[in-house]
């Protein structure tokens, strides 16, 4: 199977897991060894000025509170990761593409709510991690579709309507789609 890092995960209407129910989950990396995303559309009740004010950092201002931190997934809940538009000068920073790039390392923080924060960016506590072959299994029982990513839909389309925006990327009307899965 194809590389499907750069691509979203979108969540058949079928998939009843309370966890992934109604997901879209960017690839940031899949390979022989497995797949890890993040989720971009399941916020926690803690936006980023309380993340920041919880981590000791000065910059939480008010201007940062009501911008939602998400669940990234269910993989190392305490590890934060942020997707954001390319800026150089962070460590642990990793080139997605030439659009999006991400961060692990606390630096990036530190900027948010300045003018030197990235121009677009969103926060996510935690990751969802398939083992080799999982991914490329669930594809097949018909648990995800694939979507060619779209820096729009992380950034400027709301958490609530990135589902159905994936889906309707596509050009199709997800909740028109079989649960089963066909295989000739």
């Amino acid at each position: 199977m194809m590389s499907l890092q750069n691509y979203f995960l979108v969540a058949m209407p079928s998939l009843n897991d309370s966890v992934f129910e109604r997901s879209i989950i960017y690839i940031c990396e899949h390979n022989e060894k497995g797949a890890m995303g993040i989720m971009l559309n399941v916020p926690l009740d803690l936006d980023v000025c309380q993340l920041l004010t919880q981590m000791k950092m000065e910059n939480a201002s008010f201007s940062l509170s009501g911008k939602s931190v998400f669940s990234g997934g269910p993989v190392s809940t305490d590890r934060g990761f942020v997707l954001h538009t390319p800026m150089d000068g962070f460590h642990a920073s990793l080139s997605l593409t030439d659009e999006l790039m991400m961060t692990t390392s606390l630096d990036i923080l530190s900027t948010l709510g300045t003018s030197a924060e990235p121009k677009q960016y969103m926060i996510a506590l935690g990751y969802a991690g398939w083992e080799k072959g999982q991914l490329e299994e669930e594809i097949r029982e018909n648990t995800w579709l694939t979507v060619p990513a779209s820096p729009d839909i992380i950034f400027d389309i709301p958490y609530e309507d990135r589902w159905l925006a994936a889906s309707k990327s596509l050009g199709i009307d997800i909740w028109q789609l079989s649960p089963q899965a066909g295989h000739a």
